[in-house]
This record gives C-alpha cells, sequence and structure tokens, in this order.
C-alpha cells in the first residue's frame, strides 16, 4: 500500500474563537481578516447585535495576527486586542490560541506524561519529503514536552533532532537514507521518561509495531523545484526607476530622476535601461532578476493591467521585452516576470465594455458586480482589490477569463525566453487556479520557477502541485527584529531562522525568495535607522541562509526610504563608486554565493549562541565542505567561541577578507569580532581559496567604475 493512500488523525485539535468588536457607530458590515483566512474580508463576516458585533472561528493553535473591516473598506485594529508590528510599518492585532488540554497539562520533560493533542505527522510535504537522497521526515509535539522522538526503520533507531517551532510547538526532523528502489516502511516513537508513545498510521498507541507506514517508489512523487534557483543571486528592478535607456518613450509628463517619488509621478525608466545596465548586474554578481510588471497599465506600478498581450509603451515594445530575455539569458541572466492574475486595471477593455454597455455586456461575468449601475467610485458596485475602484477582481471562474489568463501565459513563455512567474497577491487566487496554472507554465519548461506572493507561512500552497517558492517575508521579519529593531536576542534570531526553513520542505527553503527590502515594505537601511553595519549583517545573513538571495534594486548603494512610495526612488546610479563599501561588500557576497556550493545547498546547521554578548552563529553542511557564520551585534567588539562538530577541525579561510584561522582538535572557534559585524568562514579548500581571491577582485573591478545617471 503506498504511504499517500493512508490518512492519519494525529495533530493539533482547532479551537473556537469568538472574536468580538463593540463599535461606535453604525456600520452596514463588519468582518474579520487575519493570517487564519489570508486575511480575506469576506471570509468571516460579524453578526451585530446592536453596535456589538461578534463571529465565531475555528483557529489552529499557535500565533495569528487580525484586523476588523468596517464597511468592507476601513481596516482596524481590535481596541482590546495586543498590537504588534507587521514589519511592514503597519500593526495588527495579535493573539496566541492554546489547546484546551494545555491548561491542564504542565508539559514538562522527563514527566512520563505525553501530550498526545499536539503529535502532528501528515504524508505530505513538508512533514514527508524526499531530498538530496534521503527522505527527510517531521514531527511536531508540544514544546518542551518530550525527551526524544525517533523515527524506527529497517531495525534502526534514528534520533530525530529538535527545534523550537514557537511557543507551542517543537519540530523534530530526521533523514532516513532510501534509494527509491523498495519499498520504506517506519513509525515513531515519542519518548520521554517512562512514557512512550508509537506514532503510525493507525494513530497513537503504546506497543504497536505494526502500525507502520509504508512507502512505495512506484507511486510517490517527489516535489521537485527548478534546481538553478538555489544557485541564483536575484536582483528585484522596479522599471519606471531603475534606468531611463530611451527618451523616445518618455511619458509626457515627467518626473526629475532626483525628485522624491509620490503615488502618481513617472520617471521613463524602460527596457532599454535594463539592457544598458546589464554590465553593472553581472560585475554585482546576479544571474536573475524578478521584474515588477510591465504590462499596460494606468499606474506608474503597473499592478492594475490594463492588457496582459502588450507591454506598456512607456516601457517599449513587446519586440524589446522578447530581445531583453533572450539577450540576458544569453549572458547567464535569467528573467522572471511579475504578473497579476487576480485582478485588473479599469483600461481593461472586457472593464470598459462593462461601464459602456452595463448589463448589456457579454464580459459582465467576467467581475463580481454587485449591482447596477456599475461607475468607478469609491466603495464600488464590483469587489475591487482590498475595496479599491481602480482594480476590479477578476471572476477566475469565469471560461472566457480564464481562458484569457492562461492564453496569456501561453504567449509570454512561446515568444520571451521566461525563467519563471512571480504571482502578485496569489494568497488571493483560489488554489483550483494555481494548480492549472503551473501545468500551463511546466507544460512550456519543466524547469520554470513560480513563486507567489504571500507574506506569512505559505505551506498550503507549496506542496508540489501550485507553486515552487514564496516571498520570503517571514525570513525578512526575523532580520528585521534581530538586526534592524534590536528586539530580539541572538538565540531568538537563530531560532526564527529555524522555524520558517522549518515551515517548509528542504529544497522549498532553498528555492525561497530571501528579501529585506521590497518594492511593498521599507527600506531594509531606513529600517535600521541609517547604520550600513546593521544592514551589512541583513546581508550576509541573506547570501548565507538556505534561499536565494534578492538585492532591491540599490539596495546595494545604500538607498533608503520609508513606506510606499518613497521605497521606490530612482536608482542612485551616482553612488556607484569607489567609495561605496556597501557596494564592494553585496559583489563579495554575491560572487562567493555563485562560486560556494555549501552556500546554496547546504543543510543549516544551529551553533551555540551568546545573548549576553549579542554573539549569534550558524553553519551550512554540503558533504565535505562547511561554512560557519557569526554575527556581533553589540557596539563594543567581542570574541565568540563556537563549539563545531568534530569533523569540522579544519582550515577556515575568511571568505571576507582573505584571512585564514584554524580550528584546534577540541572544535571550539574563537573568533575575536569587530562592533556590529560578521564573518563568514569556510573551509580552506583549493576551491574556497581561489573563490575568495576572486570575489575580492570582482568587487575591486566594481567599485571602480562610475556609473552616469540617466
Amino acid at each position: 500500500m503506498s504511504l499517500l493512500l493512508l490518512s492519519v488523525l494525529v495533530n493539533l485539535q482547532s479551537v473556537s474563537h469568538e472574536f468580538r468588536y463593540e463599535a461606535g457607530q453604525d456600520y452596514k458590515s463588519v468582518s474579520v481578516a487575519g493570517t487564519f483566512n489570508n486575511w480575506d474580508s469576506g471570509a468571516n463576516p460579524m453578526v451585530a447585535k446592536g453596535r456589538v458585533w461578534t463571529a465565531t472561528v475555528n483557529l489552529k493553535p499557535g500565533a495569528h495576527q487580525y484586523k476588523f473591516v468596517l464597511d468592507g473598506v476601513t481596516w482596524v485594529t481590535d481596541p482590546k486586542g495586543r498590537d504588534v508590528a507587521d514589519g511592514n510599518g503597519h500593526t495588527n492585532s495579535a493573539l496566541t490560541i492554546v489547546p484546551p488540554d494545555y491548561l491542564t497539562n504542565p508539559g514538562r520533560e522527563g514527566d512520563s506524561v505525553i501530550t498526545e493533542s499536539a503529535i502532528e505527522f501528515r504524508p505530505e510535504v513538508p512533514f514527508l519529503n524526499y531530498d538530496q537522497g534521503n527522505l527527510t521526515v517531521r514531527m511536531r509535539t508540544r514544546a518542551h514536552d518530550i525527551m526524544r522522538v525517533e523515527v524506527r526503520s529497517g531495525g534502526k533507531d534514528i534520533l530525530m533532532s529538535r527545534s523550537p517551532q514557537d511557543e507551542l510547538v517543537d519540530i523534530w526532523t530526521a533523514r532516513v537514507p532510501w534509494d527509491r528502489r523498495k519499498r520504506l516502511s517506519f513509525y515513531f516513537a515519542c519518548v520521554d521518561g517512562s512514557a512512550v508513545r508509537l506514532v503510525g498510521p493507525r494513530g497513537i498507541t503504546s506497543y504497536d509495531r505494526s502500525n507502520v507506514f509504508t512507502l512505495d517508489p512506484m507511486s510517490y512523487k517527489p516535489f521537485e523545484v527548478p534546481s538553478w534557483v538555489e544557485n541564483s543571486v536575484f536582483y528585484q528592478i522596479f522599471p519606471d526607476r531603475f534606468d531611463n535607456g530611451d527618451s523616445a518613450n518618455d511619458p509626457k509628463v515627467k518626473t526629475p530622476w532626483t525628485d522624491d517619488p509620490t503615488y502618481f509621478n513617472r520617471y521613463g525608466g524602460d527596457i532599454a535601461g535594463i539592457r544598458r545596465r546589464a554590465d553593472y548586474l553581472k560585475r554585482l554578481g546576479v544571474n536573475a532578476i524578478y521584474i515588477n510588471p510591465i504590462m499596460a497599465a494606468n499606474s506608474n506600478h503597473r499592478y492594475d493591467p490594463g492588457d496582459f498581450y502588450r507591454v506598456d509603451p512607456e516601457f517599449g515594445t513587446n519586440e524589446e521585452f522578447v530581445q531583453l530575455t533572450k539577450g540576458l539569458s544569453k549572458e547567464g541572466i535569467k528573467v522572471v516576470l511579475d504578473q497579476i492574475f487576480d485582478h485588473v486595471g479599469i483600461t481593461f477593455p472586457p472593464f470598459v465594455d462593462v461601464l459602456k454597455n452595463q448589463q448589456k455586456s457579454k464580459y459582465k461575468d467576467w467581475f463580481f458586480i454587485k449591482s447596477w449601475p456599475v461607475e468607478v467610485r469609491p466603495n464600488p458596485p464590483y469587489v475591487g482589490w482590498w475595496g479599491t475602484e481602480y482594480m476590479p477582481k477578476i471572476n477566475l471562474a469565469n471560461k472566457d477569463a480564464y481562458d484569457y489568463l492562461m492564453k496569456s501565459v501561453d504567449y509570454w513563455m512561446s515568444k520571451a525566453s521566461l525563467a519563471g512567474w512571480r504571482l502578485d497577491v496569489a494568497n488571493e487566487a483560489p488554489q483550483w487556479f494555481w494548480k492549472d496554472f503551473r501545468k500551463r507554465v511546466k507544460g512550456h519548461n519543466p524547469n520554470a520557477w513560480i513563486v507567489g506572493e504571500v507574506w506569512t507561512d505559505a505551506g498550503e500552497w507549496l506542496k508540489g502541485d501550485q507553486w515552487d517558492a514564496s516571498m520570503n517575508y517571514p525570513f525578512r521579519d526575523v532580520c528585521l527584529g534581530f538586526f534592524a529593531k534590536k528586539q530580539t536576542k541572538p538565540s531568538e534570531f537563530v531560532n526564527g531562522l529555524m522555524r520558517v526553513h522549518n515551515l517548509y520542505a528542504p529544497q522549498v527553503s532553498r528555492n525561497q525568495l530571501n528579501l529585506i527590502s521590497s518594492h511593498d515594505v521599507p527600506r531594509f537601511l531606513t529600517e535600521a535607522g541609517g547604520d550600513k553595519r546593521l544592514a551589512a549583517m541583513a546581508a550576509v545573513t541573506q547570501f548565507t541562509w538556505p534561499g536565494a538571495p534578492s538585492v532591491y534594486y540599490g539596495e546595494e548603494l545604500g538607498m533608503e526610504g520609508g513606506a510606499d512610495p518613497m521605497n521606490r526612488k530612482g536608482m542612485r546610479w551616482d553612488l556607484v563608486g569607489p567609495k561605496n563599501k556597501l557596494l564592494e561588500l553585496y559583489t563579495k557576497l554575491a560572487h562567493i554565493r555563485l562560486g560556494a556550493k555549501v552556500l546554496a545547498a547546504g543543510n543549516p546547521i544551529i551553533f551555540n549562541q551568546d545573548d549576553t554578548k549579542q554573539v549569534a552563529a550558524y553553519g551550512r553542511k554540503w558533504n565535505a565542505d562547511f561554512a560557519v557564520v557569526v554575527f556581533n551585534r553589540s557596539d563594543k567588539p567581542q570574541r565568540a567561541e563556537i563549539q563545531l562538530p568534530n569533523d569540522w577541525n579544519k582550515e577556515i579561510v575568511n571568505a571576507l577578507t582573505g584571512g585564514r584561522v584554524t580550528v584546534p582538535s577540541s572544535g571550539k572557534l574563537s573568533l575575536d569580532l569587530p562592533p556590529v559585524s560578521a564573518y563568514i568562514g569556510l573551509n580552506a579548500s583549493t576551491h574556497h581559496l581561489n573563490l575568495v581571491s576572486a570575489a575580492n577582485a570582482a568587487a575591486r573591478k566594481q567599485v571602480s567604475i562610475k556609473e552616469p545617471l540617466p
């Protein structure tokens, strides 16, 4: 029997929670939206009794964030709730759901009491996953409740490693060798003091060793992601603000390049500008770019598409874009295109037809019309993205609308050299659409990459049938809290990185788009109060932690900017030059990342942390190669004492300076770190020594060239 046919009724139970909003005035509607319903304002409407609105929602135990939505337009926090920053300059309300039996069971290691309701394993990604020649299995248990967990297979007991997920849950992980030639059987043993619980497909028992999972290689299909992504350094380009390479297609009203942006102004950046700066990107070490939308639209950001088959004339022509992708591809730079499949703009011809012909329009069912007549106004008579009248949501269930969008995918993948798609507000489109989308994209190119935008745990889209990766905003949150805001301790920082890593299968985590800035959030350097040392340490994390680093244009130059629109200033080409130490660092990091396989494919390892000294450390391991990454966040020099595994007692080269140190036989690495600094050590193989030398040479070359402003 295939394991995939089995069901396991072992998981953390949902808890009914009543949300309550006491309004100070009358409203037509109130709903609650949050991380538990993908921030869908229509998913959980509330019921009024006078001015008191309530809704009961079944929530999975753990941390949640939410807001109340008034009349479908105004989003407010809970006046009686606990406020938390969302990492985007905004505030949400927060709550933690605790299972009922947590309150009656103390949950202590060694007390011979196991909280069975917290044990969770499911025969699907990421609990069960094949990667790098091993079967990776995971289990969730109550935090600090169990002494050890073993996976038992073929007469062998494999001890699982533990890492904290949050205040409620621990994650246990083990890698089981499997050649995928014959069936593999296994079960789990949870041990706490004298208590032992065996976990198999029939649930939890105290004795039944026949209760085993069986994996059949004939029916088991691994989740395969594009192999090139983990070996990539991405660069995100906001086209209107990157470079103006062709004045002939400039907007009628053009803002001077160095002026501050507004929500509406345009700078004239275009496709020709991207092509002109290709050499800069290559010198930087970029081998993949993610381009924000380029299709014809009303706005400067183009997230309100009017035509899915035509490049905006202010950017260039379809042919220019096609030639750009093909030219960059020949130079070793892949292109990922941003597109919206959830909503359109008010210049979209089918919507224009609805405005003109109203109920007689043949396109009326392409949209979610609430009342007639249809007109563009605040609180529109149709469903708009987050209630915005300028972005009508498209009805993906309508066959003609569905065909229009899917055929646009065919059009661009057949003409341009596209390596993948970045999906805007992807959590708001139905999952059946993404399943179809994946088949469509992979039909053109099985190695094409699909990355969806969702700001929280994207696990439900990353099981092998929808996306390959997501925008890793949870990774950014961890970096923001430790480096920029200094709100977390080193142990919390490293545990946070591991928690995000454990949300997904290992190959998915290596495919994640690891960002610290983007067009939707304040730039990291601004969040760090302008301290380039803190921004540099966050960059080191990007380039050394599993996942593909994504550099937001100008981040490598030290560009600053608060929330939209100030995070979308014109690219500061005048900052390219010999005095820019941040540019020098980014160039080193990119070249080191591209050359060190251990930083692309290596598994993360957590070392001892020193919260008192504000010293954090982690490692990566790939075959015989290893990397050691250490941070000193304090304002004083610190000596870091890192206990490395026994087989790591070799010579280590500092990837940023070229200096070397020998690890003693005890495995204790001692490093003297300057204030607010980072260290990257690689085992001093001939390849790594040559790589460090080449990376430093590339950095010197990059900062020796002065790039002109548009």
